[in-house]
Parts: C-alpha cells; structure tokens; sequence
C-alpha cells in the first residue's frame, strides 16, 4: 500500500511538526489559567448595555489589582480573571466595573482557586496522562499476546504509546502559539481534552492493529509488509469516515457552540486530526520498521 511504501516521508512530517511543537513550547511556554496558577474569575452579566473591553479594562484599572484579564462572554457578558482577590479588592473591581455608574450589571459567577490547589491538579492530570499510557501499553501487550511473530506484542504496545505522544505533542504546540499571541489559557479543560485524545486516538490504532492480528493469523499474505498494506487497505476508509463524523460535531461545538467550550472543541478537533493520522501513516508503517530493523 502506498502508506507503507512513502513511511519515510510521514515520518519526516511528524518530526518535523513534532520539533516545532516542542520548540514554541521551549520559546513561548505555556499560557496557564487560574485553574493552575491560582486566581480568581469572576463573570458579569450586562444586559442589552454591555461597555466596550477597553473602557471596562480601563475602569478597572483604577483599582491597582494588578494584571487583568477581560474578555466579552456571548453578547452581553463580561469576563474578568485576575490575581486571588480579598474580599475588600472584589468589591472594589466590582466597583470598578459599572463605569462610574454608566452600566448596570449582575454577578453570574465568581471562581477561587488557590496556588496549591492548582499545583495539586497539574500534578494530577499528568499522573492521569502516565497512568493511561502505561495502562494502555498493559493492555496492548495483553491484547496482542497470541501475537508474537514477527513483531512481538509489548512492541505493538511502545508503538501505541509514541503516536499517542505525537498526537498530545502537537496539540500542546498549538496552544502554547495560540497562548503566545492571542492569550489562550491552558486550563483544566485542556487536560480533560487531552486524555479524550488519548482515548478516541489509541482505539483507532488498535482498529488497525487488531485487522493485523487477524490477517496474520489466516496468513493472508507471505511477507508482514503485505499483511499490515492489507490491514490498513481494508480499516482506511472506516477510520477517515468514523474520524470525520466526530471532527464535524467538534467544528459545529467550535463555530456555534458557547464560549467557554471553543478551546476545549479546538484541542479536541486538532488531536482528532493528528490522531488520525498517527494511527494511519504513523502506527502500523512503524510496525513494518521496526520487523526490518529486527532482521537485521
């Protein structure tokens, strides 16, 4: 299959998106939110007469809270992320915000978390992420124990493992470029979407490996080659258009959705591309690799 013959290019195509994913982490870092630094988040409703963000943000500023972020939320809303507030600093950003008394509004919601809440939930997400790596390489070997020849079964588990690396990579990338030039936060969200990544990306690649199981075992072909250019011929068009339906609903949550879901759709869509291209072009070519270098 062509897949299998042009690998070599697929792969400098990952590593290159790879390189400059982790590059404009290095360069840029990443954007985080109060979910992991700490802060406080509070939303205002204006009604029918919402201030424009640079008159709100000046307003504000008379308070001396520091560095804050104001964001307009659906047509009459109003977002306001700072630094933890004491009881005395809220009331006077709440204040603040009516303008001198040009415009009313109502206080939706506000949100503290604290540093060390937020250090305990980084810390946690990426214990979460290793978990179910290791988990799934658990799984994959299991899996694919009656399958030892001509590529042992833990090896289709390492496989799994580095595109499921590739797929998170290369939307963290992303984020920290969106975080560097339009301040897009990195928040609890973010890691939710990247352990869906995770899952949705890892079943299509055992689709893939699992069709190799099968067809090695009614040796439908004499060389491993063939085999997995067969496996990847008959699960393609299934992986494309199974991808496709769920990389559509993620689009229409993204262009119509709320708001506060467009980052979570964002991440979500691009890992669902990236992840279905990893478990085409990526996985199963890996396979044929890594069975020349064994007889060698």
């Amino acid at each position: 299959m062509w897949v299998i013959k042009y690998r070599s290019f697929f792969y400098i195509l990952s590593g290159l998106a790879i390189v400059a994913s982790l590059a404009a982490v290095a360069m840029y870092g990443l954007n985080l939110g109060i979910d992991f630094k700490g802060g406080t988040t509070i939303e205002l409703d204006y009604g029918q007469n919402r201030p424009e963000t640079a008159e709100l943000r000046a307003s504000l500023d008379k308070a001396n809270l520091g560095n804050l972020l104001v964001q307009p939320v659906d047509e009459s809303g109003m977002v306001i992320r700072s630094k933890n507030l004491s009881p005395e600093e809220k009331n006077s950003l709440t204040k603040q915000a009516s303008v001198e008394g040009k415009y009313s509004f109502t206080e939706k919601r506000s949100d503290s978390i604290g540093p060390t809440l937020g250090n305990e939930l980084a810390t946690r997400g990426i214990i979460a992420i290793v978990i179910v790596a290791l988990m799934i390489v658990l799984f994959i070997s299991f899996a694919f124990w009656g399958v030892s020849r001509p590529v042992a079964s833990w090896k289709y588990g390492i496989i799994a493992i580095s595109t499921l690396a590739h797929d998170v990579i290369i939307p963290t990338g992303v984020f920290a470029l969106l975080g560097h030039f339009k301040g897009t936060e990195i928040d609890a969200l973010f890691l939710t979407a990247l352990l869906t990544i995770l899952g949705l990306s890892v079943n299509d690649t055992i689709v893939v490996f699992d069709r190799i199981r099968e067809n090695l075992k009614n040796k439908v072909a004499p060389h491993f080659e063939d085999v997995v250019g067969m496996s990847l011929s008959q699960t393609f068009t299934r992986s494309i258009n199974t991808s496709m339906t769920v990389i559509l609903v993620l689009l229409a949550v993204y262009f119509f959705g709320s708001p506060t879901t467009k980052d979570f759709a964002l991440v979500l869509t691009i890992g669902m591309v990236v992840g279905t291209y990893s478990s085409i072009f990526i996985a199963s070519p890996l396979l044929v690799t890594w069975e020349k270098w064994s007889r060698k």
